[in-house]
Parts: C-alpha cells; structure tokens; sequence
C-alpha cells in the first residue's frame, strides 16, 4: 500500500493573485482543501517539501495528511498546476476524505515475469496501452502499483483487465468494456521476414 505523505501547512489570511504571488516569493506554495461536506480551505504549503513529496513518483495515489493549526486533515491529492517554464508548484488542491471513504486513483502498472512470455522471447515487443489503471479504492488500502503478469503471452495476445487480480478493495473505475493494457506485437526484422516469406510463396 501507499504510505501515508505527511505536510504541514498553515491557513491562508488572504486570497487573490497579490496574495499568492507573495507566499510563492517566501518559497510556499498556496492550496486549498475542498470536499467531505465541508466548506474550503485556503492553505499554503512550502514548496520545497511539496517538490519532495511530488518526487517520490506516488504523490497522487499516496493519501496526504495536512497539518493545519494543530488539527490533521487526511486529503488525497487531486491537482498541483505547474509553471509552464520552470515547472515550479503554482497551486495545489486537495480532496477531503474520511477513513471508510472510496476514493478514485490512477495506479501505475508494472510488469511482471517477463522472461516467461514466449513472445517476448522470440524478439517481440510490449506494446503498453495503459501505463497507469484508474481504480475505485478504499482511502486506507490504495496500492503503490498493479503488477500484470506476461507470463504465456505470445506475440499477437492482448492482456485486458479481466486477466488482471486487483488488490483486495480495489476495483476498476471503467466498468462498461474490458480494456486492452498491453499487447505484444512482432518485432519490425520478424515482420518483414515474414513478409518477404510470402512474397516468396
């Protein structure tokens, strides 16, 4: 599972462009907490540990407790917006959630047992379709990452979420098709063999 992110922030007295462009100036970065019922909270966050905790590649599947005022507010992370140019945190919002609450993540994907597939054997090539699984999550038990196994997939197979076993309180937020994640397809050099094979016959 994720482990839990920890920031500590403090409220936001005032609102507006002035007013963030000065807390960015001081190094922090301005948020607000929205959701769970609750009226918003202008926040502000220093920008050096939000770039950390953005770094750790799991920052948006990762619940995030917000220390405000002495009181912890469990958030789930749902938006930073970057500057275009340096990439700097310009603004960020995070989502209210109780402990009993689902909540929707994007998981990344791995792959796994690669040596196992006779297409990948024979030269093939994964093809990822999906890098990243949009699941329905308990708040307390979202995974890190979703391993797929290749094991006995050939060149020309598909693996689609069916195939997939997710974590025990996940489930895929896309019901209505069973979505393709990755295929494998012939190497180019194994391609045109072959076709020069039948060019031949």
């Amino acid at each position: 599972m994720s482990e839990t992110l920890h920031l500590p922030a403090e409220a936001r007295d005032r609102a507006g462009k002035g007013a963030s462009r000065a807390l960015r100036r001081e190094g922090r970065t301005p948020a607000v907490i929205y959701g769970g019922n609750q009226d918003p909270v202008a926040i502000h966050v220093e920008e050096k540990e939000l770039r950390r905790q953005l770094g750790t590649g799991h920052f948006f599947n990762s619940i995030v407790e917000l220390t405000v005022g002495g009181e912890t507010v469990r958030t789930l992370p749902k938006d930073v917006a970057f500057h275009p140019v340096s990439e700097r945190p310009l603004h960020a919002d995070f989502l209210r959630i109780s402990a009993n609450a689902k909540v929707e993540v994007a998981v990344p994907v791995i792959f796994i047992n690669e040596a196992k597939s006779p297409g990948l054997k024979k030269g093939g090539v994964l093809n990822v379709v999906r890098h990243e699984l949009e699941l329905i999550c308990d708040a307390d038990k979202i995974p890190d990452d979703i391993a797929v196994d290749v094991s006995g997939v050939d060149v020309g197979d598909s693996i689609h979420i069916s195939s997939v076993t997710l974590p025990v309180g996940s489930a895929s937020a896309i019901t209505d098709r069973d979505f393709t994640i990755a295929t494998i397809v012939a190497p180019s050099a194994l391609k045109s063999s072959e076709g020069a094979a039948d060019a031949e016959a």
